[in-house]
């Protein structure tokens, strides 16, 4: 298995099959871990960051039920392959901008992954479709105990676990649920929704995380404080806020439908075919076209198209995704060439209407 392999894959959190996946795309959950022999990495040295990596690699070998698993030196690693990583969501930019000996371990399902000297010495994520946060907690728990027992996690008695950023000290856990709103976006509602979720201290981030912008309608929610609180109660807060925001869009969706259908119909025609029709696109604008289009499929003002064959667009028509299906590296200007025709390959109609 390697990245090639990947790339021609949609990876499970991605299927649109889990539970409310009209609107949320996946569930994730990391725990930050680090070992306790170790200075945290930003005061590590090389020989010490050498030998973290070293070390979580030979521990992680020896777990059976970790053996169907990629393990990727990212200093082997060129600069598309690491954006690779990072717009497929299993490592995050940070990573893949800072340099010294790094990895990241990734099962070959993407159900999760695991990164070795980002910000802490281990990151470990989970990600489920749809809102499905009870999974992911059961499944992170399970290789969160295979690791500590097999390495000496650095933990205070009164903190908890003890991390590089305080903000993450005591359980070391981040929820996050990735949420689809373009309704909320069109009747200019989103920043109502987000002063309320301050005030509950949910953070909410971009398409790829703290300091990411917001891009197609996508916006991540997740839990702001770690101390003080235990795992099952940081869980609870996010599965309890989730299906709040997914009300106030399915009402934003409603009042679209039920007030201005024919525009709403019209902007979503005339995003399918640009899509369908456009010689070249940036990535921009894909993602911009690409989230009317699938509202449009979730609304069924479009009827030939799979949510999966959408979900797969968010992703495989990013910089990265787009060299590594073609082979070779492209300039920007090839890249919109290349883009706009792997969307008419997967989107326009094979014969017939492709509205009601």
């Amino acid at each position: 298995m390697n990245l090639e392999d990947l790339a021609g894959k949609c990876g499970e959190w991605l299927r649109g099959s889990g539970p409310e996946s009209d609107i949320v795309i996946s569930s994730r959950i990391r725990l930050a871990r680090n070992l306790a022999e170790f200075p945290f990495v930003r005061r590590a040295s090389d020989d010490e960051k050498a030998q973290i990596a070293a070390t979580t690699q030979a521990k992680i070998e020896s777990i059976d039920s970790w053996k169907n698993v990629l393990y990727l030196d990212l200093d082997r690693l060129d600069e598309v392959d690491c954006q690779f990583l990072v717009e497929r969501q299993l490592m995050s930019r940070e990573m893949a901008d800072s340099s010294g000996d790094r990895s990241v371990v990734i099962d070959v399902n993407e159900r999760f992954s695991v990164m070795v000297n980002e910000e802490d010495h281990l990151r470990i994520q989970v990600m489920c479709s749809g809102l499905d946060l009870r999974t992911a907690w059961g499944q992170i728990e399970r290789l969160d105990d295979d690791l500590e027992q097999k390495l000496n996690y650095a933990y205070h008695d009164s903190l908890g676990y003890l991390t590089a950023c305080p903000t993450n000290v005591g359980t070391g856990l981040r929820v996050s649920v990735m949420l689809h709103l373009p309704a909320l976006v069109i009747t200019r509602e989103i920043e109502k929704v987000f002063r309320s979720l301050q005030k509950i201290n949910v953070a909410v981030r971009g398409l790829y995380g703290e300091g990411s912008q917001f891009m197609g309608d996508f916006y991540q929610i997740s839990n702001q404080i770690t101390l003080g609180r235990s795992e099952e109660e940081l869980v609870d807060t996010v599965s309890e806020v989730v299906p709040r925001i997914i009300e106030y869009e399915r009402r934003a969706r409603e009042f679209l439908v039920n007030e201005s259908e024919q525009d709403l119909h019209d902007d979503v025609s005339r995003a399918y075919g640009i899509l369908c029709t456009a010689k070249k696109i940036s990535s921009e604008e894909t993602l911009h076209y690409l989230s009317k289009v699938r509202m449009g499929v979730n609304l069924g003002l479009i009827r030939s198209i799979e949510m999966e064959t959408i979900n797969k667009l968010f992703v495989h028509t990013q910089p990265a995704h787009l060299q590594k299906l073609r082979g070779q590296e492209l300039s920007v200007a090839d890249r919109n060439i290349e883009r706009a025709a792997y969307l008419q390959t997967h989107l326009a109609p094979k014969g017939g209407d492709h509205r009601n």
